[in-house]
């Protein structure tokens, strides 16, 4: 899966606590359309068996011929598990919405707000623009967190992982032809997520995103 590398800003905190009090009803210094959907639920299930907390999440299934795979370790901290289950769901909706060829997609919006909201929906709209969805094995790992700034009302974690996209390929959606690659060093990237919470609510929602292309750290 092509994605475009991204920066984080070192004001990424600051922007973060400004979208979530916004969600909250707390502030009134970020508009509501940076975060269009980061407060609200979709009723449909959850493909995550992480749904922690008792709130309704939106569907990330895959349909039966896209895989994908979260090789991580569950971090001992509390907030940093939470983090990296919901930086996965995060990678979950953005297939989600490839494979539903919808860029305006319900799950993308619940998991991420601001420039990582930005981000996938660039991306979906790029592969249904394209005419293309994803078929194969996508797989996910050597995951890290850090646990990042904090304010009285918001939190951050920043979570790392590796993706190997050799077993994933595009397919044309119109004739269903699936055009595979080989494996090389663009097979892998490394993703750099600012995840994000209000204190008190169990959802993260990726805030920042970075992608590193052709990542030799991540082969092998």
């Amino acid at each position: 899966m092509a994605r475009r590398a991204l920066t984080t800003t070192a004001a990424a905190f600051a922007t973060t606590a400004a979208l979530l009090l916004t969600a909250c009803g707390g502030s009134d210094d970020a508009s509501s359309d940076d975060i269009k959907g980061a407060g609200n639920a979709s009723s449909s299930p959850s493909a995550s068996a992480s749904a922690s907390g008792d709130v309704d999440r939106p569907d990330v299934s895959m349909p039966n011929d896209l895989d994908l795979v979260f090789d991580f370790e569950k971090p001992s901290d509390q907030d940093s598990a939470a983090a990296l289950d919901d930086a996965a769901n995060y990678i979950r909706a953005l297939s989600h919405g490839i494979t539903k060829q919808d860029p305006e997609d319900p799950a993308f919006q619940f998991y991420s707000s601001g420039q990582a909201s930005q981000y996938a929906h660039s991306q979906i709209k790029e592969y249904v623009d394209g005419g293309w969805t994803l078929t194969g094995k996508d797989r996910y790992y050597r995951a890290e967190t850090s646990k990042g700034d904090e304010s009285e009302k918001v939190k951050t974690v920043s979570v790392t992982f590796c993706e190997d996209q050799s077993r994933v390929y595009g397919k044309e959606v119109k004739t269903q032809k699936i055009h595979r690659t080989k494996e090389s060093l663009a097979s892998y990237q490394k993703f750099t997520l600012l995840m994000a919470s209000v204190k008190g609510e169990p959802v993260w929602r990726a805030q920042q995103v970075t992608v590193e292309g052709k990542a030799e750290a991540c082969r092998g």
